[in-house]
């Protein structure tokens, strides 16, 4: 099982040392995995004995400012650790870990408020219930027959690499899907909400339409937009590892998670993050065993 923290991502400004906002789209990703060796609240790093980051540093130990300083106190020396490496493209050049899971622990009685599962080939996906964008109760079994791509979104993310990325990466995919005779009629497409306050099936469908390009009622046919109630919603965010929570500034602050799920309903494949595109989904797609 794997144990995640509070894995929290900007979904609002991040502020650097400057005082001056950072868009997560200036920042290029890297993964990380490394032990922990120290943690200093002082200065908000946590100091790491890590791999080799692929593409970007060898192995090393070396200290690395979070992007939620807040998570510090829950890291301790021995635990093991994946990140994403932030690394900004700006002239700061700053770097900030963001992401975080805990892999392994280094210390045998600490039990984290929330355990995260994340999605591995053959795990079963359990009946989710949600309300659609047109106020229709759905169910993930509904699904079954069909691949189903899920992801998490909420209508009010103000930034254009995260939310609004994932979901112009769905509507690229739906017009690959429906152009493509093998897998025409074989997919369905799932936007979860994580703002059951905000996102009301009105506002989930003026959302749809934007990305889809068609207020017809066809439209939603192989797209949904939906939101489960508070008690599920957590639920799914612990089985499909989405960290978040609620930002100063009235925002959600989260991670992102997308899923492929087989036709039997059980996960064919994970993308953590917002590095996958459109053509590397569809390629599963092609390779999934309801293609």
């Amino acid at each position: 099982m794997v144990i995640g923290m509070a894995m929290v991502t900007g979904c609002h400004r991040q502020q650097n040392e400057a005082g001056n906002s950072a868009e997560p789209s200036s920042y290029k990703v890297y993964k990380l995995r490394g032990k922990v060796v120290a943690s200093n609240p002082a200065t908000g790093e946590v100091t790491l004995n890590h791999e080799a980051i692929p593409s970007f540093m060898e192995a090393m130990t070396m200290p690395y400012k979070l992007k939620d300083p807040s998570i510090l106190s829950e890291l301790h020396p021995g635990d093991v650790i994946t990140a994403d490496v932030l690394v900004s493209q700006e002239a700061d050049a700053s770097v900030l870990l963001d992401h975080i899971v805990v892999v392994a622990q280094g210390r045998p009685d600490y039990r984290p408020a929330v355990i995260y599962h994340v999605p591995a080939k053959g795990d079963a996906v359990p009946d989710f219930k949600l309300r659609n964008q047109d106020g229709r109760i759905i169910h993930l079994d509904q699904f079954q027959g069909k691949n189903l791509l899920i992801t998490f979104i909420y209508t009010r993310c103000p930034l254009p690499n995260f939310c609004p990325l994932v979901t112009r990466n769905f509507a690229v995919i739906d017009k690959q899907i429906a152009a493509d005779p093998v897998l025409k009629g074989k997919a369905h497409l799932l936007c979860v909400s994580f703002d059951p306050v905000h996102d009301t099936p009105d506002r989930l469908k003026a959302y749809g339409e934007q990305y889809i390009g068609s207020d017809a009622k066809a439209a939603f046919a192989h797209w949904d937009f939906a939101v489960p109630e508070k008690p599920v919603l957590a639920e799914m965010a612990k089985f499909f590892d989405v960290g978040m929570s609620d930002a100063a500034d009235g925002t959600i602050t989260h991670t992102l998670s997308t899923t492929l799920i087989g036709p039997d309903g059980r996960v064919l494949k994970f993308y953590p993050g917002n590095e996958w595109t459109p053509e590397q989904v569809v390629a599963d797609l092609k390779q999934s065993p309801g293609a």
